[in-house]
């Protein structure tokens, strides 16, 4: 089927385009420096922006639409209006030193009430990252190399009170690793210069390194918590799935703030269940026996030191829910 086009004859835009994920990983060999581009890794939530007829649309990475969340940046289909775009970028919420704040973002993250939103918007307001460029004047850019969408980014000058366009460089990965990691950032982005953009893949043309080591975990149930954390989450009991089923590594205490434990408490007593899902790896005697079992519905990202030889995140410390 032909694709549908408007009187300019520019084609309409396409209703999804999955992003393209970046393979954890080290820095291009020395050799290679000058054949990567490098970005800023930003720690938020990924957005794919549709902007047409002075609209906006924003899907998250899980193909949600979440456009309500951020009317902050409803103002951005009114800046592209008469241009037919597809974005792709990172939405963060910035602390009182300009660093990214995952924990700041998480009061936004899962509203879906409009005024809620719009409430929200002074006390935590988001920045949306952007770095690519997937479909310009309603044609897609899908098939050409990196340096030429960054070039078509760049010339879209998409700089606002709640959106921008970071920098990119070509060459200078050990620099820029350790400039964020002296800065306290998350890490780099490298991406070959001569990547195409390869829709809801995971490529090694595109590399993440991290200054920070962090994980995608389940939570399998929680431990109550004493003194001031009484009557609330102590700990939560965090897994990973196998083949064999959902393995423990270690509890998490630390990172949270009273609002995320009432709310983390809110959406784990609805997931209460009487056995522990814990079935390839089970919870140590002194954790199980007191522990509160939910079914691993919920996601959440953690930072730790190292993963030791037990198979458990050594001084975890939580991050936040992820879709």
């Amino acid at each position: 089927m032909a694709e549908p086009r408007d009187p300019a004859g520019r084609g309409r835009l396409p209703a999804l385009i999955r992003p393209m994920m970046a393979t954890l990983s080290e820095l291009p060999p020395a050799a290679q420096d000058d054949l990567w581009a490098y970005e800023v890794k930003w720690d938020g939530v990924r957005a794919v922006a549709y902007a047409e007829d002075g609209g906006l649309r924003l899907m998250s990475r899980t193909d949600r639409d979440i456009t309500v969340r951020y009317p902050e940046l409803h103002p951005l289909g009114a800046a592209l209006a008469g241009m037919s775009v597809v974005l792709d970028g990172e939405l963060v919420s910035l602390d009182a030193d300009a660093r990214p704040s995952f924990g700041r973002l998480q009061h936004r993250m899962h509203v879906t009430d409009d005024a809620e939103a719009r409430g929200l918007v002074g006390r935590y307001p988001v920045t949306y990252m952007i770095f690519d460029v997937l479909v310009a004047d309603g044609r897609s850019l899908l098939d050409r190399p990196y340096v030429e969408r960054r070039t078509r980014l760049n010339d879209l000058d998409l700089a606002g009170p709640a959106w921008q366009t970071p920098p990119s460089w070509i060459g200078g990965g050990p620099d820029l690793v350790a400039a964020t990691a002296a800065q306290g950032l998350e890490g780099v982005i490298a991406k070959r210069t001569s990547s195409t953009y390869r829709p809801g893949q995971r490529s090694k043309e595109w590399r993440k390194i991290k200054n920070l080591q962090t994980a995608d975990i389940l939570i399998g149930g929680w431990n109550p918590g004493e003194g001031r954390r009484a009557g609330t989450v102590g700990s939560l009991l965090m897994g990973l799935s196998t083949p064999d089923g959902l393995a423990y590594i270690g509890n998490v205490g630390t990172g949270f703030t009273d609002a995320v434990l009432r709310d983390l408490l809110r959406r784990l007593e609805p997931l209460s269940t009487p056995t522990s899902p814990f079935d390839a790896v089970p919870v140590p005697r002194e954790f199980a026996r007191r522990a509160h079992w939910v079914r691993p519905e919920l996601g959440g990202e953690v930072a730790y030191a190292e993963l030791g030889s037990d198979g458990r995140l050594r001084h975890p410390r939580w991050r936040g829910l992820r879709d």
